[in-house]
C-alpha cells in the first residue's frame, strides 16, 4: 500500500512541473511534437529510475553521517553530506551518457530531433530534484526510492505528452496574436497546474477517516474511564 501511496502521489499531487515546476526549460522546448515530447518523456523516466535508486544508495552507505560504519568503527564519526550534489549530478551524467548512447544508436531520428536537450538531461533540475526529493524526505528503503524515481519520471512524462498534443491542436486555434507561442503555453500550464492541484485530496480522504475512527475511540475510552470512576464513587459512598 504504501509504494501504490507514494506511486500516485508523485505522478498527481508532487508531479514536478506542476507542482514544483521543475524541468521548465525542456518542457517548454521540446514539447511542439507529441513524438519527440514521447521521446524525451520516456529517457527522462528511465533516467530516473536508475539514478534516484542509485543515488539512494550512496546517501545511504556513504553520504549521510555515519554511513561509513560499515567500513569500521573508525570510520563511523565521518560526515560525508557535503559531496551529496557532487555524487548526485555524477551518477546522474552517467546514466545521461548511457541514454544518449542508447538513443543514437537505435533511434537517430529521435537523437536528432531531440538535438542539445538530450544531454541536457544532465542538468535538468527535474532529475536532480528527484534525488534531492528523496533525501530531504528521508525515504526509508531501496523500494520506495525506486517507485519515487519511476512515478515521478512518468508524472513529468504526462506533463510534457500532455502539453505537447495540446499546443499540436492549438496551432489550428485563433489565439489572440498577442497570447502566441509562449505565452498561450504558460497559460495552458498554470490551468494544468490548478487541475493537478484537485487530486491533492486523493490521499487525504483516509487520513481525515483514520483521525475521526481515532478520535472517537478515545472520546469512548474517555467515556469507559468516566463510567469506572462513577461506579467506584458510588461503591465508596455506598
Amino acid at each position: 500500500m504504501e509504494h501504490i501511496e507514494l506511486f500516485f502521489k508523485s505522478i498527481f499531487i508532487d508531479n514536478m512541473v506542476f507542482a514544483t515546476f521543475l524541468g521548465m526549460c525542456s518542457y517548454l522546448a521540446v514539447s511542439k511534437k507529441v513524438t519527440t515530447a514521447v521521446g524525451l518523456g520516456a529517457a527522462v523516466i528511465f533516467v530516473l529510475a536508475i539514478t534516484v535508486p542509485l543515488n539512494w544508495l550512496l546517501d545511504q552507505y556513504i553520504l549521510q553521517p555515519g554511513a561509513l560504519s560499515w567500513l569500521g568503527e573508525e570510520y563511523a564519526s565521518y560526515d560525508l553530506s557535503f559531496l551529496s550534489f557532487i555524487m548526485f549530478i555524477a551518477t546522474i551524467a552517467t546514466m545521461v551518457q548511457l541514454v544518449e548512447i542508447i538513443v543514437e544508436k537505435f533511434s537517430p531520428s529521435l537523437y536528432n530531433s531531440l538535438g542539445i536537450f538530450l544531454p541536457l538531461i544532465a542538468v535538468n533540475c527535474a532529475i536532480l530534484g528527484g534525488s534531492l526529493f528523496m533525501q530531504s524526505r528521508e525515504i526509508a528503503t531501496l523500494g520506495l526510492a525506486t517507485t519515487y524515481g519511476v512515478g515521478s519520471g512518468i508524472g513529468w512524462f504526462l506533463a510534457i505528452l500532455a502539453i505537447a498534443a495540446i499546443r499540436e491542436k492549438i496551432r489550428y486555434s485563433n489565439v489572440p496574436p498577442a497570447l502566441r507561442g509562449l505565452g498561450i503555453t504558460f497559460i495552458i500550464t498554470g490551468l494544468m497546474a490548478i487541475g493537478f492541484m484537485s487530486f491533492g485530496g486523493m490521499l487525504t480522504g483516509g487520513d481525515e477517516e483514520e483521525k475521526t475512527e481515532k478520535t472517537a475511540q478515545i472520546e469512548t475510552v474517555k467515556d469507559n474511564s468516566t463510567t469506572k470512576e462513577i461506579a467506584n464513587n458510588t461503591k465508596v459512598i455506598d
